[in-house]
């Protein structure tokens, strides 16, 4: 990789982590648009080792040589390991340091669904460790070979570095120079919609008799459990610590927070069933909307 790339600004490698449901297929987008990914799959499980190597994702063995190779750092993982793995990465930052392949000029974008003050605190670690820190958040599903991808919003002084992206693949959208307005955005969407399946899960699994009424008079909404819900259960672990950071985020500006803290409930509750256990390649039951209401009414706990 030529030194004047790097002195261009111009990303030719990108660091991913972690190669999960929707971080394979940004990292097959990317590498199908023509760039280099990396990952680091040291220590991780059979199911995301399959999936990196169906994006096509090389393997830099290390945080080390995943930093020292990387133009741009992408973190798209569990919003509860965000802070994490932002901590792990910076030690490997520093420990590489002038060493770095790609030069000294590393961005490190947030694109996890936290709260603005967990996105500041993460930029805080990863600034602190010399790198520059972009603030996002991805709305929509994962991309699909040949189709549409989702928008990815991204903030900070630095998030014009990442808006060459959009030219492999990528509906990358730049909001402005403030940490944590991309984070509020996704914060505020995903409270509407996977609060949503949430209240519709809960409604549902309550009184299933409501499906006719839903039929009858709200059509549309009852179109968008149809869809939404069968696909939550193998997620709703994810969608926890989701639904908590959009409680945190309503908090901080004075909001009630617990409409948020219910759904972050009623998500861990699905999580212990049957049917979070299972993972979205792998689907046994719960594929419709009725039946993951019928399972979960099948396993509420006994009231006397």
């Amino acid at each position: 990789m030529s030194g004047q790339a790097h002195a261009s600004g111009a990303v030719e490698t990108v660091g991913l982590m972690s190669p999960g449901d929707m971080g394979h297929a940004i990292g097959a987008t990317l590498r199908h648009g023509g760039l280099r990914v990396v990952t680091c799959l040291e220590g991780r499980s059979a199911r995301t080792r399959a999936l990196a190597a169906e994006a096509g994702l090389e393997d830099a063995g290390s945080d080390e040589a995943l930093v020292r190779e990387a133009d741009v750092l992408l973190s798209v993982l569990v919003p509860s390991e965000a802070l994490g793995l932002a901590e792990r990465l910076a030690k490997a930052i520093r420990a590489t340091g002038a060493t770095r392949t790609a030069g000294t000029d590393l961005v490190y974008a947030d694109l996890n669904a936290v709260a603005p003050q967990t996105a500041r605190r993460i930029g805080e670690v990863v600034t602190a460790a010399g790198a520059r820190f972009v603030d996002g958040g991805i709305i929509g599903g994962p991309p699909k070979s040949g189709g549409s991808s989702p928008r990815i919003y991204l903030s900070g002084a630095d998030a014009v570095r990442l808006a060459t992206l959009g030219e492999h693949g990528l509906d990358v959208r730049l909001m402005g120079g403030e940490i944590g307005q991309a984070s509020g955005l996704k914060m505020c969407y995903a409270a509407l919609t996977k609060g949503l399946t949430a209240l519709g899960t809960e409604l549902l699994t309550a009184a299933h008799a409501l499906r006719e009424e839903l039929q009858a008079s709200q059509p549309v909404v009852l179109r968008q459990l149809e869809r939404g819900v069968p696909g939550m259960p193998p997620k709703a672990y994810r969608w926890v610590g989701e639904m908590e950071e959009i409680a945190a985020t309503f908090g901080a500006l004075g909001l009630t927070p617990r409409m948020l803290e219910g759904a972050a409930e009623l998500y861990r509750f699905v999580e212990q069933t049957s049917l979070g256990q299972e993972t979205p390649e792998e689907r046994t039951h719960g594929t419709t909307l009725d039946e993951v209401v019928a399972i979960l009414a099948g396993a509420l706990p006994r009231v006397e």
